[in-house]
């Protein structure tokens, strides 16, 4: 077994390489030069990126609605409602998954250079969409990475076995079909959704960035997701028994004591870790709060104007999205980036070439090029590609890396004559070796500020004792 835990840039600065196959960068620059540059982000371009999700958002949404006037003003019966709501679905959870891309990047402080923009725009315009935070991802995603494929500090794998998703790798096709086809028996998605919200919002005893001495505890959580309940679950109620006015007073009066709550309460009570804040726990969980109540509030006056069902709207394409389709787009991601792969640094994952839908639904925010991002971690998704053709001139990379095209069937022909499908790379040709290497990926808290480097150190070396 090949042991290797230090710097993702170790050995590679002193090469002599090409520039991307882009090309505006001289012949003859040193490797590591290039990669500081692709490093750079700005607090630009992302705003963009986040603009086209949100607009088919609105986009998807807005022609459903308009479809259900339609659908009424012919006459017609409500099933006719079906295969608008099921694009709709498949539209906003691919959507959701993409808000799962901002946080991605948010987490790894790329989506912006400025660390407060990149963690406020991260939390408000990606994460409290779909009930959750920056920092909170933060510590399950950045283990993930610093301890690829180790089942006992990488938090996908954990979540994958306690949700009951883990597959015994190598599968065949069928297998894969079949594994796939059983998350239509939607109880299996709303559990992986319940237990990927618990390791993201509590964390996990076993995280390797968890301060184990100031765990906190789990009121402040709880007071967060009983918020998210009864708000709306007491404004529904007033609507509908005619007291509209009423379900402002009530969504003012829970947020007024939540809030308050969280402002009195000692930071102490809340989970503390070796990686720190870029805004405090106490004003994280106040916005998150804030924003709940202002989409409530919203929903609230468009029901009491009268100006439609906003509160069965929002339960149907954007609540359902949420337990159905963002769960089992996440699904095909995880399953397939990582499974029937090993620790090494190569071969943890692989770069996969894939259909526009598939690649927004599935593989949101540069999540298609995996392998480079796991190489180097702080390149912005809007890099990757140029990154991958600079590692390409790596032989160790381009013999090891695995391109796949393809989810389920090759855009090209014969099997002997092109990359592996998805599907295929799953298979037993292309399972991990057992003496594989193990990579440790110090590099991944390049721009995380850390309390306790002893800690994690401790980590790493008993991760690659295998303890």
């Amino acid at each position: 077994m090949t042991v290797n835990a230090g710097s993702a840039a170790d050995g590679l600065t002193a090469r002599e390489v090409k520039a991307p196959a882009s090309g505006s960068r001289p012949r003859g620059v040193r490797r590591g030069e290039v990669i500081r540059e692709l490093k750079k982000r700005d607090n630009y371009t992302n705003f963009a990126h986040i603009a086209f999700v949100y607009l088919v958002i609105i986009a998807s949404i807005g022609i459903t609605i308009w479809s259900y006037g339609a659908v009424a003003a012919a006459g017609l019966g409500w099933w006719w409602d079906i295969p608008m709501t099921l694009l709709c679905i498949a539209a906003v959870g691919a959507s959701q998954h993409q808000f799962g891309g901002v946080i991605h990047e948010g987490t790894h402080f790329t989506l912006f250079e400025n660390k407060i923009m990149n963690e406020l725009v991260s939390d408000w315009l990606g994460g409290f969409p779909i009930y959750t935070s920056t920092f909170q991802y933060r510590l399950h995603h950045l283990a993930h990475h610093q301890f690829i494929n180790d089942p006992l500090r990488d938090p996908d794998w954990a979540q994958l076995n306690e949700s009951g998703h883990d597959l015994d790798f190598p599968i065949t096709h069928l297998d894969m079909l079949k594994e796939l086809g059983k998350q239509l028996w939607l109880p299996n998605l709303f559990r992986y959704m319940i237990v990927r919200a618990r390791y993201s919002a509590l964390g996990t005893d076993n995280n390797p960035y968890m301060d184990r001495e100031r765990k906190g505890e789990r009121l402040p959580t709880t007071a967060g997701v009983i918020y998210a309940i009864l708000a709306p679950a007491a404004a529904i109620t007033l609507i509908k028994t005619g007291h509209g006015a009423w379900a402002f007073a009530a969504i003012a009066a829970l947020t007024a004591i939540v809030v308050a709550y969280f402002y009195f309460l000692d930071e102490d009570k809340l989970p503390h870790a070796h990686v720190e804040t870029v805004i405090s726990h106490r004003a994280t969980n106040i916005s998150r709060i804030v924003y709940m109540a202002i989409m409530y509030s919203a929903l609230t006056t468009v029901e009491v104007a009268g100006w439609g069902p906003a509160w069965a709207y929002f339960g149907l394409l954007w609540i359902l999205p949420l337990f159905t389709a963002f769960p089992l787009f996440m699904i095909m991601r995880q399953w397939v980036q990582h499974g029937n792969a090993d620790r090494g640094r190569y071969t943890n994952t692989r770069v996969f070439l894939v259909n526009p839908f598939i690649r927004y639904a599935v593989f949101p925010f540069g999540m298609d090029y995996h392998l480079p991002h796991h190489i180097y971690a702080s390149v912005p998704h809007y890099k990757l590609k140029a990154l991958h053709e600079l590692l390409l001139q790596d032989p160790e990379y381009e013999e090891k890396g695995i391109v796949v095209e393809g989810y389920f069937n090759s855009p090209h022909g014969k099997v002997e004559d092109r990359n592996p499908t998805v599907i295929e790379v799953l298979g037993e040709k292309y399972a991990p070796k057992a003496d594989g290497e193990v990579y440790v990926d110090t590099d991944t808290l390049e721009y995380a500020k850390v309390s306790d480097a002893a800690a994690i150190q401790r980590e790493n070396e008993a991760s690659v004792r295998g303890e």
